[in-house]
């Protein structure tokens, strides 16, 4: 089979769409995001979008089954767990005021999570023989494109609509979690 861009690009797509709402979420729930902070969002899901299809590239023997059979629980485990405690602190915040910190932690956190199926990518790219490094290259770029975009366009919203995304913005990453556990 040969290698195809365009197919590579809708892939990128596709896996971008987590990195997107997630920084969506996080635009419109920390108002106060300097204009590097929102670059580091872009940075980190694009690096980690980037890295795990090499890793899953390099791990395609008997480890890569046992570690791709886990992978759904992990995403599920951090992105809950982040959602949780955004609704926790939202509820907890002192009039209804959220919690607006920037973490490094966090954004790693949430980085990882959302790049897990493009561990699974890089195991298929491995299989059919394709070149990694292209495909590494277009599936980074193009989520740290829309993880750009969605910290962007959530900030705008979380002005438009206040501290109420908080909530709706823990319950998105507690739904994205479930998604990926039940592999939709």
């Amino acid at each position: 089979m040969s290698f195809n861009v365009i197919s590579v690009f809708l892939i990128a797509v596709a896996l971008a769409m987590d990195a997107f709402s997630v920084s969506l979420t996080k635009g419109f729930t920390q108002k106060h995001l300097t204009q590097s902070q929102k670059l580091y969002y872009g940075i980190f899901f694009g690096f980690f979008q980037f890295m795990m299809p090499i890793i899953g590239y390099c791990c395609v023997s008997t480890i890569s089954a046992a570690i791709e059979s886990f992978a759904s629980v992990i995403a599920f485990v951090l992105l809950v767990g982040i959602g949780l405690n955004m609704i926790r602190e939202s509820l907890s915040s002192d009039e209804g005021e959220a919690t607006d910190n920037f973490s490094f932690k966090e954004v790693t956190l949430l980085a990882i999570a959302t790049s897990i199926d493009a561990f699974a990518v890089g195991i298929t790219i491995a299989l059919l023989n394709d070149p990694i490094l292209i495909s590494s290259i277009i599936i980074g770029v193009v989520a740290f494109a829309f993880s750009i975009a969605g910290i962007y366009i959530g900030c705008k919203l979380g002005d438009y609509f206040g501290d109420k995304f908080q909530i709706l913005g823990g319950i998105i990453l507690i739904l994205i979690g479930i998604k990926t556990l039940l592999g939709l």
